[in-house]
């Protein structure tokens, strides 16, 4: 594990990426570190206000990932990596807190590649994220990530249920942007047509991360203090859209989608952590 004196600067990695010719191979075996990671006030603001949080004592159960994104984003740069950024699409994410976080506690972060397989489409692997409070595990993800190629599996995707609408949302075409100036995620798909067209989209589509906070800010107070939520991300959300939103209580969580047309851009559930 090689830690880090700072935090990676995504404005000087993302251009790096772009470029970076990838080897194929296998993941690395190390990983990256950083310590002490203060919040910064001002920008929790602006995040709780663009993902629909009211302002809070503790984080956001999905906050700690943007303080980690840049990290990610390193460990994905570098030479040994096996693909190159563009191309590769987060596909699920599965976040565990096993208590909320205040605002006030500097959290230290351990980021590290594992799981290379196949899928139907192509590749892909996880990228482990594990938040600290000193020594104290406080939080824990596992975004997974596909990087299309030939697929080296025959397996189908289940379908993924659409929950009937609690409620409807009109997504801005500038939610991107505002969600990039608040995370620091600036990939080109999310910020405007002309860039996301380079990429093969039709117009910017939403972050991943913006569906799945605005999620969790959607179902408020009936979260508890610990909990796991996973989701799988289905078809991009183009900008702008109006989308169905649902939430269905079972056995003592919540199932969620977000879905438009009847295809789902996002399904998953909150649970106690197991």
């Amino acid at each position: 594990m090689r830690t880090l004196d700072r935090a990676p600067n995504l404005a000087v990695l993302y251009p790096r990426a772009l470029f970076r010719r990838a080897s194929g191979g296998e993941l690395p075996d190390s990983g990256v570190a950083l310590r002490e990671v203060a919040i910064d006030p001002e920008r929790l603001a602006d995040y709780a206000r663009v993902c629909g949080f009211g302002l809070s004592s503790v984080l956001p159960g999905t906050y700690p990932q943007v303080l980690a994104f840049p990290l990610a984003i390193a460990l994905m740069s570098e030479p040994g990596f096996p693909f190159p950024l563009p191309g590769i699409v987060h596909v699920a994410n599965t976040i565990t807190q096993s208590r909320p976080v205040g605002t006030t506690e500097a959290l230290s972060f351990e980021v590290h590649a594992e799981n290379l397989r196949p899928h139907r489409r192509g590749r892909q692997f996880d990228i482990v994220t594990s938040a600290f409070v000193g020594d104290e595990p406080v939080w824990h993800s596992t975004a997974t990530y596909l990087r299309r190629g030939s697929g080296g599996s025959t397996g189908t995707r289940p379908d993924d249920e659409v929950l009937p609408p609690t409620a409807v949302w009109r997504v801005p075409a500038g939610i991107g942007r505002a969600y990039a100036a608040a995370s620091g995620d600036r990939n080109p798909i999310h910020l405007h047509p002309l860039t996301a067209r380079m990429f093969g989209f039709p117009r910017a589509i939403a972050h991943g991360m913006w569906v799945e906070a605005r999620c969790l800010a959607a179902l408020g107070g009936r979260i508890p203090d610990a909990y796991r939520v996973v989701v799988q991300f289905g078809k991009p959300l183009l900008l702008p859209s109006t989308v169905d939103f649902g939430a269905r209580e079972r056995d003592g969580g919540w199932d969620l989608s977000v879905a438009s047309g009847g295809r789902p851009h996002l399904t998953g559930r909150v649970e106690p952590p197991s």
